[in-house]
């Protein structure tokens, strides 16, 4: 009988032995087939993809593309500054494609020793302590208060279209001004180091840059004012006043 019962006891043991140990290699399995390995990344300009990846797989278990499946299935990542979304979707059990939707940086200003950075119609998207590369810098625009995803509460809402207008040409023709200064009048003026170009309206803005990205080399490092407010097609006023 003991014989008997030490039988039933040794096939019990060994019976649970071999379901822990088929739950082990299971999940071992499991972890290994569904571990991400491949991530493509795309939309992404002020993160890099590394930063990208810390913010996604910040935990082991979100480095398995079921987890994220299950997850993140149709639900976009949000509440990251900069970024509008971003779309996570499982490729295939080891690869990842995650679409960066960033929102529409149209410039900052400071206000209270932070740099508050707004879109194209003026909404607060982010507050920082440092400023950003490639965003202008925006003055001259009169406000008492600042409230995250609200707009500015300056004077002239349209503004901000000209901003962001602006900021296209910048990259259209390659210009790196330090500052925008807008006048109360409306006037706009730009700043390279202790150069400073009078713009003037935003009137044939297109070809007042065009003729400014001729001739930006030709007053880097000098210290004296552009006058393009007065611009015309043949550049008559167009003069350079060393300070």
């Amino acid at each position: 009988m003991n014989s008997f019962l030490k039988k039933r006891r040794m096939i019990r043991t060994l019976t649970v032995l071999f379901i822990v140990a088929a739950f082990v290699s299971a999940a071992a399995w499991f972890f290994y087939y569904y571990t991400v390995d491949s991530i493509v990344i795309t939309g992404n300009s002020r993160y890099t993809d590394e930063q990208i990846r810390d913010l996604v797989f910040d935990s082991p278990i979100k480095k398995n593309s079921l987890y994220l499946y299950l997850v993140y299935n149709g639900k976009p990542v949000t509440d990251i500054p900069f970024i509008e979304k971003m779309d996570i979707t499982i490729v295939s059990h080891d690869q990842v494609k995650i679409d960066v939707y960033e929102k529409a940086v149209a410039g900052y200003v400071k206000y209270l020793g932070q740099y508050i950075y707004f879109d194209r119609e003026g909404y607060v998207i982010e507050t920082t302590g440092a400023p950003l590369r490639d965003v202008p810098y925006v003055t001259g625009l009169e406000f008492d208060n600042c409230v995250r995803y609200e707009v500015l509460p300056v004077r002239d809402k349209a503004v901000f279209s000209d901003i962001l207008s602006l900021t296209q040409l910048f990259d259209k023709y390659d210009l790196h001004p330090d500052r925008i200064y807008f006048s109360k009048t409306g006037q706009i003026t730009l700043y390279f180091g202790e150069a400073k170009v009078l713009i003037g309206t935003m009137d044939e803005i297109d070809e007042k840059m065009m003729k400014l990205k001729g001739i930006s080399p030709k007053i880097t490092g000098l210290s004296g004012t552009l006058r393009l407010d007065d611009y015309t097609e043949d550049g008559a006023y167009i003069t350079f006043e060393k300070d």
